[in-house]
């Protein structure tokens, strides 16, 4: 049994002027920095723009856009998505890196940490799901999600809430711990055996 830290790729998708995923990003952050058992990467979609068109062989300029986010999902062993809910799915830009990247999401879990309105950002999981299940990765079943969460944090990503605070870091201590499970376990399937994929 391995007991490295396992790489885990946290992926903020929004892109949009005024995004809120920063600090849903951050928040998350505070929990994750008090794992030592997971290295981190961050990969915000708004700070690396994908290629616009796919292609199957990527010119130069594509390749440079990509070098710089491609590495970080090959080397993951778990991916958590910070996603907000855009007309009852999940943003565009969060497609476009899924369409780029066929093969670094197989036989690797993936959380979700969801943003918005009443529904908290749950249809933009619910969406992902069956797309994920499509490039044979395992999303796993607990997810946080941020019911109308404007002004409910501070700059730093703390919840300003100390009730409500209490329950998100609950609720991200199980989904941490689950997380590890699933990624600690594939990653050691992995090595055993080459996926099927």
């Amino acid at each position: 049994m391995s007991h490295a830290p396992y790489r885990l790729a946290v992926i903020v998708a929004s892109t949009r002027d005024g995004r809120f995923g920063p600090t849903v990003a951050g928040w998350l952050g505070t929990h994750l920095a008090q794992r030592d058992d997971i290295e981190v990467d961050v990969v915000d979609l708004a700070e690396h723009p994908l290629p616009a068109q796919l292609s199957p062989e990527p010119g130069p300029e594509d390749a440079a856009l990509l070098a710089a986010v491609s590495p970080k999902l090959e080397r993951a062993d778990a991916f958590i998505i910070v996603t907000p809910e855009y007309n009852h799915s999940y943003p565009a830009s969060l497609k476009a890196l899924i369409d780029w990247h066929a093969t670094p999401w197989r036989a690797k879990p993936i959380a979700f940490v969801s943003y918005g309105g009443l529904s908290g950002g749950l249809r933009a999981i619910e969406h992902l799901r069956p797309v994920l299940a499509e490039l044979h990765a395992v999303t796993i079943r607990e997810t946080i999600s941020f019911h109308n969460p404007w002004g409910a944090f501070d700059a730093n990503g703390r919840h300003l809430d100390e009730e409500a605070g209490n329950q998100a870091a609950g609720a991200a201590k199980v989904l941490l711990d689950q997380l590890t499970w699933w990624a600690v376990s594939l990653r050691e399937a992995r090595a055993a055996r080459p996926y099927a994929g």
